[in-house]
């Protein structure tokens, strides 16, 4: 039976199995040096002064909105196209979720749709953009908009991508934090995994605290009188000062990230070659649209996702029909996402009015994400080319 190439896909070399073997083999599995130097690393590249790594993307968000004082009665604002973690993590904080209308052609928050919300919901204390795909779209814009509301920027799918000024996503110039994934079909793998980059150290405590219990372990920072005895430190003390969580990334995980990070360039060389070649066939398509495509915006994505837009009407057909027909030919593909509006949890709270969203809707009426990761060999593209152009052509 012919494998079928799915939408995303890690890549996974000698040097990356070696490296863990090298972790288990050693003293740590947790908690251990890997976990630092992991983090220096990332620091380093996105050219921020603290990361943080915890056990996922999702953990990122939570601790990042809970760093930053997020509470009951308080109101988050996100983009309407994401997965459900980035209005999740409001919830988890007891704040209250709302959502922004997207571009048409970035699939980031529109400016004129992020204004008008904090026009209408100016109590709102935390704004959350997304970099759907991998495109950091007009950072500055939403800071700007923001004024002195904390800004999250939800960057999962964006590790190794950079803003329109040339600087990494992640150095600070637009956010009060940053949160990356390095889930499997992410630019860079760690299993699971995820971290959240700033470069206010205060939040950067208060990140470490919250991933690992709310445990204190800085006697500088200690508040109960129980911290010495027989006039020195207690070797061993340490005290919880908050609620935090069991978010550790472990050493395992570390180690791979640290291998797969000195190939991040090449990953996204791949997946740009890859992307320009699908955008020179599927621009001349009928009935298709390639959203983020202009040479810019490819050039500065991390392009985690390669997403079309099908007008399945025009062709006859429905995108069932059409996932299936490409499934038949080996082809994979995906729906990203489904407007966090629509799902139940949100729909049963009174959430939002699809038809306050149309750009969202219209993007959701049409969207499939195609096969793009490094390890597609040029005889997958081509098939991924000939499936869809048949797909379409029919």
């Amino acid at each position: 039976m012919r494998r079928v190439l799915g939408y995303g896909r890690q890549s996974i070399e000698k040097s990356d199995v070696e490296a863990v073997v090298a972790v288990l083999q050693s003293d740590f599995l947790t908690q251990g040096p890997a976990v630092e130097r992991f983090e220096a690393a990332l620091a380093e590249r996105v050219d921020a002064r603290y990361a943080i790594a915890v056990s996922n993307g999702t953990a990122a968000l939570h601790i990042a909105c809970l760093a930053a004082g997020i509470g009951p009665g308080d109101l988050g604002l996100t983009s309407a196209m994401t997965f459900a973690a980035s209005a999740n993590c409001l919830r988890y904080a007891g704040a209250d979720a709302g959502f922004v209308d997207i571009d048409s052609d970035t699939l980031g928050m529109a400016s004129t749709a992020l204004e008008h919300a904090l026009v209408e919901k100016p109590r709102a204390k935390v704004v959350i953009p997304v970099h759907l795909g991998g495109l950091a779209s007009k950072a500055a814009e939403v800071r700007s908009l923001a004024k002195d509301r904390i800004v999250i920027e939800d960057a999962a799918q964006a590790f190794g991508a950079s803003y329109e000024s040339g600087k990494p996503v992640g150095c600070g110039a637009h956010s009060d934090m940053a949160i990356f994934s390095f889930h499997p079909v992410k630019t860079i793998t760690t299993g699971e995994g995820g971290a959240v980059v700033t470069n206010d150290g205060e939040l950067a405590h208060r990140l470490r605290m919250l991933r690992s219990h709310g445990m204190e372990r800085d006697a500088a920072r200690f508040v109960s009188g129980e911290t010495k005895e027989d006039g020195d430190l207690k070797p061993w003390f340490h005290e919880q000062q908050v609620l935090g969580f069991n978010y550790r990334m472990t050493d395992i995980q570390a180690a791979l990230g640290l291998s797969q990070l000195a190939r991040l360039d090449r990953f996204l060389a791949r997946r740009r070659a890859i992307a320009a070649h699908y955008d020179a066939v599927f621009s001349s398509l009928p009935h298709l649209r390639l959203p983020q495509s202009s040479p810019a915006d490819r050039a500065r994505s991390a392009l985690h996702l390669y997403i079309a837009l099908f007008d399945f009407s025009a062709i006859g057909t429905t995108r069932t029909a059409l996932m299936r027909r490409l499934r038949e030919a080996g082809v994979g593909s995906q729906v990203h996402y489904i407007p966090v509006y629509r799902h139940p949890y949100y729909a049963q709270r009174g959430a939002a009015d699809p038809s306050d969203f149309p750009e969202t809707e219209r993007y959701y009426g049409g969207c499939l994400s195609l096969p793009l990761y490094p390890d597609l060999t040029d005889e997958d593209v081509e098939r991924v080319i000939a499936a869809v152009s048949a797909a379409v052509r029919a």
